[in-house]
């Protein structure tokens, strides 16, 4: 039976990292190519889970999304103007903006991330299935998934960085090389 309990601290071995690889090597298609079905390099992955941890780093990391507090928008007066009504609004949108938390969660950033100049849709695809072989590895339980794993009541955010810096690893070092892909 796959061990559940949590433990402190997230310890990623490279016994981990290599078993995620048999796990890759078994799968279905390659690990490595994205929705687009073009390849993408293991140093591509690399520098887009690298760029994730960062961005956690710098905005923030939550655990779950929480929305934020609704901000509450006066009735506007029936002799107002549209320019007044328009200030009013765009006062609105400027406060609902202060207000929201800059942070992320782990997955929300995989996915900001590919939106720039360190990853594409395809990496992030690509990172996100790297992070669940290693979640498999470590976890033992053959369906054990990325989102949910960084989303339980004891992960901190140095097991999040743990993770993101392990598959980093795995991908530089089982990924393919840059020259064979994009």
């Amino acid at each position: 039976m796959p061990k559940t309990t949590p433990t402190p601290g997230v310890v990623i071995t490279r016994s981990t990292l290599h078993k995620a690889q048999e796990l890759a090597a078994l799968s279905y298609g390659s690990v490595w190519t994205g929705p687009s079905g073009e390849e993408s390099s293991g140093e591509a992955v690399a520098r887009h889970l690298e760029a994730t941890a960062a961005l956690l780093a710098t905005n923030g990391w939550d655990r779950i999304w929480t929305p934020p507090t609704p901000a509450q928008l006066a009735e506007a007066d029936a002799a107002a103007t549209t320019e007044t009504m328009l200030r009013q609004l765009l006062d609105y949108i400027r406060e609902e903006e202060r207000s929201a938390s800059g942070r992320l969660t782990a997955g929300d950033a995989l996915n900001r991330v590919a939106r720039t100049a360190d990853g594409d849709p395809d990496t992030g695809r690509i990172a996100g299935d790297v992070l669940d072989l290693v979640v498999v590895a470590l976890t033992g339980h053959p369906s054990a998934r990325f989102g949910y794993w960084s989303e339980r009541l004891n992960r901190t955010f140095a097991d999040i960085t743990a993770l993101l810096t392990a598959g980093a690893l795995f991908a530089r070092t089982y990924g393919p090389a840059p020259e064979r892909a994009a």
